[in-house]
């Protein structure tokens, strides 16, 4: 059988050959790129997957390392960690603002020199050599700079710089600067309250359950602080303090201390500017507290307004010698006692109370101990261990026992308002609200007090504290200053503690002046009938209108003022306040 043979199949031609393989190392490049495609594909995918993995875990999970970056957030979603402060009618006096600072990471950071420069470019103030350092160093977090300015933070952010990085927080602002510094103290760089009502109430601002309202009104705090910055310029002094008491209430309108400083600038609280003299600061008062001592003489039944004592003669016990500065060098009534301000009588008057009964009015009237006042910086008042004679003596027309001004103002309320210690509070009190106090003098005693402050400033030692249109009380005082276990003879505490309107006294001021020196209008006098009382004159001036207090009839131009009074006319003028004050509360229930 013939087997049939297969054709072989036609030779192929070159050209054809070298297609066909150019056709396939095609398609294997083509698969090749494809592969390498899709693998960089999945590569690059992964390394973005982790990087916004880890951004994530650094801005929203990762709490717990410092520094503890803000989420991103607009203007309007912002809430500040810290509430307000704010005064009597709703002025703000401390408030917390968005703010951006910018810290480093040293060792993300190329070149920590041209890194301090080019941030010095930007912070001219900036330690150029102290950042370097600070950026060079192994650590993985430094500050740069808090609070930066909206400009600042962009001009840093286009630097670009490596290693440099911004976190979010919050700046604590107070828009009245000095005004009321030390009632407000501040706060530290991490917000927490060091000073004044900010550190009494720093776990409450912090809870934000609202705004805080304090008694002050800056309005009355800002006449109070320029009227005591006056004063103090003028007599050259060393400082000074004033107080404005609501005397129904105990409520602080007005605490000034000086010298102040800014709480918008922490480095201005160094020294003495942080001293609080008006709450922290205890000094002997001096003839205020004559005050103190007709009161509970009056009210213990132990001498009465046609009463009085021999102060013709200087009293000597043991080695001290007490004298009147402007000695009558004979009998006084007890209303001349208080408008001539003499120590003699004041001092017999205490006797005849008793060193017992004395300490026991003091202690109820809150001098004897640190007043309850909302504020860290409270002063403790020095008093003897041992209540001798001498000390009753002397504690009469306040020398020998400390106290600060607020202690002495609120004390004087207590005198005017008709007998009830409330103590002073730097929280408002709500309209209508029921305020608990303590009776320590009767409502005639008061009456009596009151009369006898009105007799001081219209033919007393305080006559530079009258105003035109207002029944104005008061009383001096001039101590001199205790150094080395003695006396100073020309470093003098002067001091004047007022009320008004006396028809129904509503406000107690007091002014301080340390180390005032006299002047030629003066007439080289630096004591409190000079220096303090015009200067609560002026207060009253001003603030008097502000308070919608309108002014009475003005027409003695003042000329019963400066006629030399008898004991005759003191006891009728005295009778005539007393009866006008009965007639005019009457009038009010």
């Amino acid at each position: 059988m013939n087997q049939q043979k297969l054709p072989f199949p036609a030779e192929r031609k070159p050209w054809e050959t070298n297609r066909v393989r150019l056709e396939g190392s095609r398609k294997r490049a083509l698969d090749t790129g494809r592969n390498r495609v899709v693998v960089t594909a999945v590569l690059f995918g992964l390394a973005f997957s982790v990087i916004a993995g880890r951004l994530v875990d650094l801005t929203v999970l990762d709490r717990s390392r410092e520094p503890q970056l803000a989420q991103s957030q607009d203007a309007g979603s912002w809430t500040a960690e810290r509430a307000d402060v704010l005064d009597r009618n709703g002025y703000v006096l401390a408030t917390s603002l968005p703010t951006v600072s910018v810290y480093a990471d040293p060792r993300e950071v190329l070149d920590p020199v041209d890194a301090a420069n080019r941030l010095g470019a930007v912070l001219p103030d900036l330690d150029r050599h102290a950042i370097a350092t600070k950026l060079s160093s192994p650590s993985r977090f430094v500050w740069i700079r808090r609070n930066l300015t909206p400009t600042q933070h962009h001009e840093i952010n286009r630097l670009g710089l490596p290693g440099i990085q911004f976190q979010r927080a919050e700046r604590r602002v107070y828009p009245h600067g000095r005004a009321a510094a030390h009632v407000l103290g501040l706060t530290d760089l991490d917000g927490r309250g060091i000073a004044g009502v900010e550190r009494f109430f720093d776990a409450r601002l912090r809870e934000r359950a609202g705004p805080l309202h304090l008694s002050l009104d800056i309005r009355l705090q800002s006449i109070v602080r320029d009227e005591l910055a006056s004063a103090v310029q003028e007599f050259r002094a060393l400082g000074g303090a004033a107080v404005v008491l609501d005397a129904n209430t105990g409520e602080t309108l007005a605490m000034t201390s000086l010298p102040d400083f800014d709480p918008n600038i922490s480095e201005t609280l160094r020294g003495e500017a942080g001293f609080n003299r008006a709450a922290k600061g205890v000094y002997e008062m001096g003839s205020t507290f004559k005050l103190f001592t007709a009161a509970m003489a009056l009210d213990a039944g132990t001498v009465t307004l046609e009463g009085g004592y021999d102060a013709s003669k200087p009293i000597r016990v043991a080695r001290f010698t007490i004298s009147d500065y402007h000695a009558k060098n004979r009998w006084l009534s007890v209303p001349e006692i208080l408008v001539h301000s003499s120590n003699i009588g004041a001092a017999k008057m205490a006797v005849d109370v008793g060193g017992k009964v004395q300490r026991d009015y003091l202690k109820r009237l809150g001098l004897l101990s640190s007043p309850a006042v909302e504020l860290p910086e409270v002063g403790r008042p020095l008093s003897p261990g041992t209540w001798r004679e001498i000390n009753t003596m002397t504690i009469s027309y306040g020398h020998g026992i400390a106290v600060s001004p607020l202690q002495l103002a609120s004390a004087v309320s207590t005198l005017v308002n008709g007998g009830v210690q409330y103590g002073p509070t730097l929280l408002r009190h709500e309209p209508g609200s029921s305020i608990a106090g303590e009776r320590v003098l009767t409502a005639d005693t008061s009456k009596k007090i009151r009369g006898l402050m009105e007799l001081v400033v219209k033919h007393g030692t305080g006559k530079n504290a009258a105003v035109a249109g207002y029944r104005v009380g008061g009383k001096t005082g001039t101590a001199e200053k205790q150094v080395g276990g003695g006396y100073r003879k020309k470093s003098l505490i002067s001091s004047f503690v007022g009320a008004f309107p006396m028809e129904k006294p509503r406000y107690v001021i007091l002014a301080l002046v340390d180390e005032p020196k006299g002047n030629k209008r003066t007439f080289n006098y630096a004591t409190g009938g000079w220096v303090a009382a015009p200067m609560v004159g002026r207060i009253i001036e001003r603030m008097a209108p502000l308070l919608g207090i309108a002014p009475a009839s003005i027409e003695d131009g003042g000329k019963r003022r400066n006629a030399k009074p008898t004991q005759g006319t003191l006891l009728v003028a005295l009778r005539e306040a007393i009866a006008d004050a009965r007639e005019t509360r009457g009038a009010s229930h």
